[in-house]
């Protein structure tokens, strides 16, 4: 008999529709982390602004959120996720290009920045409660840790990218020039998710369509399910840290430590290289420790890398060594996270897996929101490096609950 060759691209590599959603999402990904620290040095670099206003900033990104979450769950249980997602991305893209051009126009101000800021959070709520609930359609439930883990993987890599990128382009075009990046992106996450063709199943409408019912039901199902119902504690505390977080670690590293953005995002991406290597082992992992330790481990290890950027401060080679190390705790937030959410689409129905996300969405941004005006207060108060003290402790007492 003649032997054929064994071709190494096998399981998810040879689904086209998730390689689709995968590649598209990936170059996204690289345009959001540069947006993202290109925005944060609009407002601190360009628009001077105060740690009060860093706060309001980061408050105004997690607001729609908090007070959306919950009808954008019901309705996305009712509609084809694939139409949602390519609506959210073309409304981001055309957002996104106010800033530079209000910048060429010379009317670049605070106000406009909450304000994008304000409609690009409405939009992406939309999107990241779309996202995990169209995945389960492209791939089978046996398939949900090995999907979750090459996104995971991809996240990485485009952290890496998209930070070793950010600060050189804001200092070779500005900040507001930068943001333009992240609008290409989009394009191209729209057009990758217009390539997919898989059907999504049939919707099947309410008798009596009662958007509080519908929420009340996917609540009730985190309520009564004592894994999601850990897991929603979780997420409320793990929100009040990213709260936190956001709202003074860029203000902290400027001004704290004093490195320059080529520097600071050098060693952001850092964080990348972390989480792709977290991405890659975490299967290995789950079978050497089980995904309950895992978790728990990923979580607490994460929480003491923190502790690192808390000890840095001044434009020091300790400071970048100590920025460093605060970068690979990512990698072992990426197994706690890749866990957390394969576990939860595994356990939620699918038909009420938009509200279950949702429902945990709710929970992360009302702490998000919650921990930005306490980092905001906690920062002007004691300054930004104490309430990122207090962020790190929202992390170890998370994983007291795992």
């Amino acid at each position: 008999m003649e032997n054929k060759p064994h071709s190494k691209f096998t399981g998810l590599w040879r689904n086209r529709e998730f390689m689709l959603l995968w590649s598209g999402q990936t170059v996204s990904l690289i345009g959001t982390w540069v947006g993202s620290a290109a925005m944060s040095f609009v407002a601190v670099i360009t628009l001077k602004a105060t740690p009060f206003q860093m706060g309001l900033l980061h408050m105004l990104e997690l607001l729609p959120a908090f007070f959306l979450s919950l009808i954008a769950g019901a309705w996305v249980d009712r509609l084809h996720r694939r139409p949602v997602l390519l609506a959210a991305d073309i409304g981001r893209t055309l957002i996104l290009v106010v800033i530079p051009l209000a910048a060429w126009l010379g009317f670049l101000q605070i106000g406009l920045v909450f304000v994008v800021i304000f409609v690009v959070s409405i939009l992406t709520i939309f999107f990241d409660i779309s996202y995990p609930s169209y995945l389960p359609v492209l791939v089978r439930k046996e398939e949900l840790v090995e999907a979750n883990s090459k996104l995971a993987a991809s996240s990485g890599v485009a952290e890496v990218v998209g930070f070793g990128f950010a600060g050189t382009l804001v200092q070779l075009l500005t900040a507001p020039w930068a943001i333009l990046v992240d609008a290409a992106s989009y394009v191209v996450s729209v057009v990758s998710i217009a390539l997919i063709r898989k059907p999504e199943p049939p919707r099947q409408p309410e008798a009596q369509p009662n958007i509080r019912r519908e929420i009340a039901d996917g609540m009730k199902i985190v309520l009564k399910q004592p894994l999601l119902r850990a897991s929603a504690v979780i997420f409320l505390l793990m929100g009040i840290q990213g709260g936190i977080f956001g709202s003074q670690v860029v203000l902290y590293s400027v001004r704290g430590i004093e490195f320059p953005p080529a520097l600071l995002t050098a060693t952001w991406a850092v964080g990348g290289i972390s989480s792709m290597v977290g991405a890659v082992l975490v299967s290995r992992i789950n079978r050497r420790l089980g995904s309950g330790n895992a978790m728990w481990i990923g979580l607490f290890v994460f929480g003491l890398c923190g502790l690192c950027l808390v000890l840095a401060h001044g434009p020091t080679l300790l400071s970048g060594l100590l920025l460093v190390a605060a970068q690979l705790g990512d990698g072992f937030y990426v197994v706690y996270d890749i866990n957390q959410l394969s576990l939860l689409q595994s356990l939620a129905p699918a038909e009420a897996l938009g509200r279950v996300n949702a429902t945990m969405q709710f929970l992360f941004m009302g702490g998000s929101l919650a921990g930005a005006l306490l980092g905001g207060g906690l920062g002007q108060w004691i300054g930004s490096r104490w309430a990122l003290l207090v962020g790190v402790g929202m992390t170890l007492l998370s994983t007291l609950l795992i």
